[in-house]
This record gives C-alpha cells, sequence and structure tokens, in this order.
C-alpha cells in the first residue's frame, strides 16, 4: 500500500496519475465508495463549459454569508494543487493533504484512480473530515461520467455549454450537450442558465427522460444587474443570478434563513483569481482573464466593451488542442495594440510563432510571458493577458500575491 511522507512525494504521485490521462467511466469512483460509505453530505454540482468556477464562487459565497460552513472543489489550480480543495475558502494545508491522501490509499482501488478521480475523492474526504454544510462540487470537462457525478447531487447547475473538449466529448454542440446533460440524475432537480437552442434541447431530453425537474434560473432567482459583483464583467451577472437561483432552492430545500441584504454581501464578496481580474503590477494594471476558448472570447469582448475598457497590448497564448480557428477574430478584436504570443511550456503547448502568424498583423511571438509584460511600456491602456488558463498560472508563480482576494 502506498504511503506518503511528505506533500513533495505525494505530488510526485499525482504528477505520475499523468494530469490529462482520462478515463471516462465512473467504475473506478463507484467501486471507491462502495467501499469507503460516501459522506452523508448535501452536494449541488456545477456543470457547463463556462462560468464553472465563477458560479461555484458566488454560490460558495452566498453559502457562507448565510452562515453555512462550506466546501469547494473546482479546477484546474494554478500554482498548486492545493488551490482545488478549500473549506470556507481556504485551502487546506500540506499536512492535511498528507493526511487525507493517506487514508484514501487505505481503500481497496485507490490506486486505479486518475489524477483528477483521486482529488475528487480527497475533496469529499476533507469535506467530511471538516463537517461542512455544503459541498460545491465543480465538473471536470463533462458531466456523464465525470468524477464528480458519483455523489448524487441534491442539485445540478447548468453554466452555458459551448464548444470545448470536442476530441472528447463529441464534434457538435449537441454532442457535447447531450454528455453534459448525463449529470441530471433520476428524480432530480437541474437550474440552468440561457443556453443555445441545441444545448437546451438536450438538457431538456435528459430530464424528461430520468422524471427529473428542469428549472430556468430566470424564474427562480431576480436579476442582480444592481449588485457590484465581486467578479468582473457583463457575463458574471449571468453566473451569479444561477448562483442565487441555486442557493435559494437549497435554502428552500433545508428550511434555511435567506434574505436579500446576506445575498447581495454574498455576491459582492465573492472572488475567484484569473476572472476579468484587474491587479497593478509595479504601477500597470493587467487584466487576467481565464477565456480560453471562442465562447469565453466573445464573454470577455462583451466585458471589454460593457466597461469601456481598451486594452494598450494583448498578450495571448492557447494551448494545440483548442480550436484556434475558431477564436482568431475574436482575438484580434480584444485590442487595437500589439499582440504578443509568448512562449510555454509542456506537452500541450502550442508553437507561438505558429500562433502568431495566425494571427497575423499586430501579432508577435515574444520569448516569454515576462517578456511580453515588458514590451512596449509607453502604451496607454491596460495590458490584458488570456487565452489560458495556463498562461495565467505562468503569472500568478511570478506573482503569488494575487492569487488570493
Amino acid at each position: 500500500m502506498t504511503h506518503f511522507s511528505t506533500f513533495s512525494e505525494l505530488s510526485a504521485y499525482m504528477d505520475r496519475l499523468g494530469l490529462f490521462r482520462m478515463d471516462l467511466t465512473l467504475g473506478r469512483m463507484e467501486a471507491f465508495w462502495a467501499v469507503r460509505g460516501q459522506p452523508d453530505i448535501p452536494v449541488v454540482h456545477v456543470v457547463g463549459t463556462n462560468g464553472k468556477g465563477s458560479t461555484a464562487a458566488f454560490l460558495t459565497s452566498l453559502a457562507r454569508a448565510h452562515g453555512q460552513k462550506v466546501g469547494t472543489f473546482t479546477s484546474p489550480h494554478f500554482v498548486t494543487p492545493r488551490e482545488r480543495i478549500q473549506v470556507n475558502r481556504r485551502m487546506l494545508s500540506e499536512q492535511a493533504w498528507l493526511e487525507l491522501a493517506n487514508e484514501a490509499m487505505t481503500v481497496p482501488g485507490a490506486e486505479d484512480l486518475t489524477y483528477f478521480e483521486f482529488q475528487t475523492c480527497l475533496a469529499m474526504l476533507a469535506f467530511e473530515r471538516a463537517g461542512v454544510d455544503l459541498a460545491v462540487m465543480e465538473a471536470g470537462l463533462g458531466g456523464r461520467y465525470d468524477a464528480t457525478n458519483v455523489f448524487a447531487p441534491g442539485l445540478t447547475l447548468f453554466t452555458p455549454i459551448g464548444m470545448d473538449h470536442e476530441k472528447i466529448l463529441g464534434p457538435t454542440l449537441s454532442d457535447i450537450a447531450g454528455d453534459k446533460a448525463g449529470a441530471i440524475r433520476e428524480g432530480g432537480v437541474a437550474l440552468t442558465g440561457p443556453q443555445e437552442p441545441e444545448a437546451m434541447i438536450r438538457l431538456q431530453e435528459r430530464a424528461e427522460a430520468v422524471r427529473a425537474r428542469l428549472v430556468y434560473a430566470v424564474d427562480a432567482a431576480d436579476p442582480v444587474d444592481h449588485v457590484r459583483l465581486g467578479l468582473r464583467g457583463i457575463h458574471q451577472t449571468t453566473n451569479a443570478r444561477l448562483a442565487l437561483a441555486g442557493w435559494r432552492w437549497f435554502a428552500a430545500g433545508r428550511s434555511l434563513r435567506t434574505d436579500h441584504d446576506t445575498e447581495r454581501f454574498g455576491l459582492e464578496s465573492a472572488f475567484l483569481p484569473g476572472r476579468f481580474q484587474s491587479v497593478n503590477l509595479d504601477g500597470r494594471e493587467i487584466i487576467l482573464d481565464g477565456a480560453h476558448n471562442a465562447h469565453a472570447l466573445v464573454a470577455l469582448n462583451a466585458a471589454i466593451r460593457a466597461e469601456g475598457v481598451r486594452p494598450g497590448k494583448l498578450v495571448f497564448a492557447c494551448l494545440r488542442d483548442k480550436n484556434l480557428t475558431d477564436m482568431l477574430p475574436l482575438i484580434r478584436t480584444l485590442t487595437e495594440g500589439p499582440i504578443l504570443v509568448p512562449a510555454m511550456h509542456g506537452e500541450r503547448a502550442a508553437d507561438n510563432r505558429a500562433i502568431a502568424a495566425a494571427i497575423g498583423g499586430r501579432a508577435s511571438a515574444s520569448e516569454s510571458l515576462q517578456a511580453a509584460l515588458d514590451a512596449e511600456p509607453e502604451l496607454s491602456g491596460p495590458t490584458l493577458v488570456c487565452g489560458s488558463l495556463y498562461l495565467l498560472a505562468e503569472f500568478y508563480i511570478l506573482n503569488p500575491r494575487f492569487l488570493t482576494a
């Protein structure tokens, strides 16, 4: 039986599991929890393409504002996997991770878990140990066979579904939505934000097939346009309204008191790094946004225009498995200034010179993120950094103080 003595040993083990090794079944997770026994914790499952992390952050903040102890599981992380598991918005210590990992390894079959499955199990063990009142579980890339879908949530929230991970989930929006719709549980309740018609049809079909109730967030929560949300961007009103609908549904089901002033405080105090986050770096404004597909870039463009932001330059990079073609026209409209494409490292990194050539015109390759940030300092307007969460991760490694509120 594997036993970890240090967090470094645990980190090395998780690295060997392979961050991108995927085997989309629930068999290993079901076997683990059949032996271990599932904790009796209310779960809200957050599924979709874009806005999952933001919706989870808003829901966490709303529940905390009303006195609930909340466990939150999100992905990916920027600097350390410890970011993925939080209790009341605080990361667990390295020692706590060690204890949880060693506990998990006593369960037969634990060594067969994938990277994401292993961390999902650690999250639920952590939430049981902490005695949380609510576990907010963000799905990874799918729905039906996502590791988080083993916990039979009492409520499933669907953020907007768009094109992403086509090689895994399918080539069309209907295929992708069909996989994510699989997260709707037999006889369960699902709340959805606005969806493209093809996606909404798949959600409706799945709900009908499993006799579940599908509720529209606009019917369950008031607009939040009047609230100064903790996360910037006009698109965040959609995520916040979905989270508010989810909180009200959860609270009603457990006879918890909720009121407008506390709800407002919860929405205003939400925090999540890398979501239209503005930071001051040595006197320069940097805007960090995790937009990494066409659907998210449309939202980012809308946020920029709604807030009257005029980026002086854009620092952009993406992974080679992303659909760059669909992103190109959107990238070019993010700034009228130069577009710098820094080299990134890792097995999924794309050739920055090829990306710059595809963008054309004002785009050029840069040797590193730091070099891109330092280039042309005389330009007016903020620097926008987007295109890949791994690009943002490089920024936070260089500037870790911006990773927390």
